[in-house]
């Protein structure tokens, strides 16, 4: 998190009025960090206003939604000030086309409901469950998980129900491109419908990319690779052979992302892994299709010289990830 000294020096001075009792307040325990959830402290005008147009430093911004969610002479005020900005007309006049737009029935207010003979307390939905699932991404919620199981639960059954001796070689095939389109899918407006609001949060950016790739990955990962543990070998690498180069085309299609957008880069990053596997084995003379699949991801895939270039390509990618870090600050807006 950036260093609020490093980005304003004058924030404490801006989130810390002199005051002769200030002593008497609790503070952070870190000498350089404000304390915003002091109790008789509230953000200035110009704080709001900087909050409201966007200039806020990234860890300012943080401290100050936090310190929102329990004042409400602050969060009027933040309010006020982005009603006085170009994206306060904006919302206006999105609100006067909704009422316009609603039925008479529904401006009315509702009656207030009769009291129940016996309340029973509601019990409140779990936040934290909320903040994972959307933290997750869409991937995690709509067709892609579909799409993994039928991969993993098609593999046994080609194996086992239709006696298909090389689904592990399709399976190995596949896998790795399994993640790179989940990624795709969990990220940018034509995947999330949330995207232009979580896209303008301090969590937005690199930071929720990459929870959002751990997502895929926490779920990808296990389930391809069982279902590789369950079908047999027919010549083909071990089960979890495709984990580095899974990892490492994933991390190559993020960083690829900060330059051309995340469905290009999947694009590239899964259209040419299948083509180096599969390209080789269909051009090959002789033999059946899946003993030379499996010769070609015994050549991609097998043995240490194979996974030590993948691992080296993971870490590659995750350096040039870090050095486009202000890109995906802006991946996918307009």
């Amino acid at each position: 998190m950036t260093d609020w000294h490093a980005t304003d020096p004058h924030a404490d001075d801006r989130l810390h009025p002199t005051d002769p009792h200030a002593g008497d307040r609790p503070h952070s325990t870190d000498p350089h960090t404000p304390d915003p959830h002091a109790p008789d402290w509230h953000a200035p005008d110009d704080l709001a206003f900087r909050y409201a147009d966007g200039s806020l430093p990234e860890a300012d911004a943080w401290s100050l939604e936090k310190h929102l969610e329990h004042c409400t002479p602050c969060a009027s005020r933040v309010s006020r000030a982005v009603r006085e900005t170009a994206a306060g007309a904006v919302l206006a006049e999105v609100r006067q086309s909704v009422l316009r737009a609603a039925p008479k029935s529904a401006r009315k207010p509702a009656p207030a409901p009769a009291p129940a003979p016996s309340p029973t307390p509601a019990r409140a939905p779990a936040p934290r469950l909320a903040r994972v699932l959307w933290a997750a991404g869409p991937a995690l919620r709509g067709a892609w998980l579909s799409a993994v199981l039928i991969v993993a639960v098609g593999a046994v059954v080609l194996a086992y129900g239709a006696g298909y001796t090389g689904a592990r070689p399709l399976l190995l095939a596949v896998a790795p491109v399994v993640p790179v389109i989940g990624v795709a899918l969990s990220y940018g407006a034509y995947a999330d419908p949330l995207h232009e609001i979580t896209a303008s949060t301090p969590s937005a950016g690199l930071r929720l990319v990459l929870v959002r790739a751990a997502a895929v990955l926490v779920v990808s990962l296990p389930l391809l690779t069982l279902a590789g543990v369950l079908v047999p070998s027919s010549g083909a690498p071990g089960a979890a052979a495709w984990l580095l180069p899974g990892l490492a085309l994933t991390l190559a299609s993020l960083a690829l992302a900060g330059y051309v957008g995340c469905p290009a880069a999947t694009a590239v990053t899964g259209g040419g892994w299948l083509c180096a596997v599969l390209a080789p084995a269909l051009a090959a003379p002789g033999g059946r299709l899946t003993a030379r699949l499996a010769d070609q991801l015994a050549t991609v895939l097998d043995g240490a010289p194979a996974q030590g270039a993948w691992a080296a390509a993971a870490v590659l990618s995750a350096v040039a990830l870090a050095v486009r870090r202000p890109a995906y600050d802006h991946l996918g807006r307009p």
